[in-house]
């Protein structure tokens, strides 16, 4: 049977209930305490709301389904069964079709994690974020370094991939301590590490903590050692970076859904406040649903889609989409998707670049080196602007 038409799809499925929101987080959640009815109707407005959205896309080859949050491994295992068999209904599933979900490790979540690989989750993302009791506490989590030990192993047992997801740049670390760290988060069985370095986002709880002078971030030259740590620890380890933040013990390994992302394939959002990206009449279109849950279960209630806005992205805007997130893998992103800002092998900021040590010197494809994804932010942003 031949592929269907057009571009590959991933779905993005945002569950934005929380037992507790964690003093980092800027992301559109909301306490889960009280909200069971309206969970319920979350539910089935999600697959009501894919199944609009099928009728857009078109025929599509489905390759992701990631359920984000939020903390999806709150929801009932038999929501989560409906809308991936929902999707794989309405799309023709890849034979290497990934569903991921995110989790936290308290017992009572692990406690589920059978249900949800008989619901056809087979890769967890689990959000470990350290394994240090105090760092936990100061985190803001709900589970303390033993829970989320037995959570890893019980995940490493009920699915064929498991991500564990580790925060560092933390007040008072050492590189020395966050090596340890790392060594012991990778005995645990996981394939795949994410380490992210703690940002402290504008309207956050730490936000304001650090206006307060509660506590002060590490300073610049220590996170980049943290940075250097934890790429050689991983490396020495057998896991390859793949892109700035994600490391795999090999490319099958690597998440399908952010690779859905970094590569500029085309992704379906549902849920409060999910966006997507949509190949619609030949152009690339951003989608962003209405943030308040009860607003998004009415809205598709009302229109059938829960998405408030559907805008085509100019040449322009979608070139500088494929430099923001291309440039955070190791292939980076071909010239030839960048045409609209004008970027070529030969155009003097790359070359000035090339020069540096921050770029290769790739004729096809702008590509950043290990030294250029140690400054990103400074080098995408000098970039869209040359």
């Amino acid at each position: 049977m031949s592929d269907p038409p057009g571009p590959d799809l991933g779905v993005y499925v945002h569950w934005p209930y929380c037992a507790r929101i964690c003093p980092y987080c800027d992301f559109n959640v909301y306490r889960a305490r009280g909200r069971e009815a309206e969970a319920a109707d979350l539910a089935s407005a999600i697959v009501a709301d894919l199944e609009a959205q099928a009728s857009l896309t078109g025929p599509r080859r489905l390759v992701s389904v990631f359920f984000g949050g939020g903390t999806p491994s709150l929801m009932d295992p038999a929501w989560a069964a409906q809308i991936v068999a929902a999707a794989r209904r309405l799309w023709t599933p890849a034979p290497d079709l990934e569903v991921s979900l995110e989790a936290n490790p308290t017992d009572a979540e692990a406690q589920r994690f059978a249900a949800f690989a008989a619901a056809g989750v087979n890769r967890l993302s689990l959000g470990l974020q350290a394994l240090d009791d105090a760092a936990l506490k100061f985190l803001g989590r709900n589970h303390d370094a033993g829970e989320g030990r037995r959570a890893a192993e019980a995940a490493a047992r009920a699915f064929p991939r498991l991500s564990l997801d580790l925060i560092y740049a933390r007040p008072g670390q050492t590189a020395q301590a966050w090596a340890a760290e790392l060594r012991q988060a990778a005995d645990l069985g996981a394939e795949h590490l994410s380490p992210y370095q703690l940002t402290i986002e504008t309207g956050t709880a730490f936000d304001r903590a650090v206006r307060r002078g509660v506590f002060t971030p590490p300073a610049e030259g220590l996170a980049a050692d943290l940075y250097e740590t934890t790429q050689a620890t991983l490396e020495a380890l057998g896991f390859e970076v793949y892109e700035v933040s994600n490391h795999a013990l090999g490319p099958p390994a690597r998440s399908r859904h952010n690779l859905v992302y970094w590569t500029g394939a085309d992704y379906v959002g549902a849920g409060p406040g999910a966006h997507g990206r949509l190949t619609l009449e030949g152009l690339r279109t951003a989608t962003a649903a209405a943030d308040r849950p009860a607003d998004y279960i009415r809205r598709v209630a009302e229109t059938g889609l829960g998405f408030s806005a559907s805008d085509p992205l100019t040449p322009v805007e979608a070139a500088e989409e494929r430099l923001l997130a291309g440039l955070r893998i190791l292939p980076g992103v071909p010239f030839a998707d960048l045409a609209a800002l004008g970027l070529s092998a030969a155009h003097p900021a790359v070359r000035h670049l090339v020069d540096l040590g921050l770029l290769a010197g790739d004729p096809l494809r702008l590509r950043a080196t290990a030294a250029g994804r140690r400054v990103l932010d400074r080098l995408t942003a000098e970039l869209a602007t040359a």
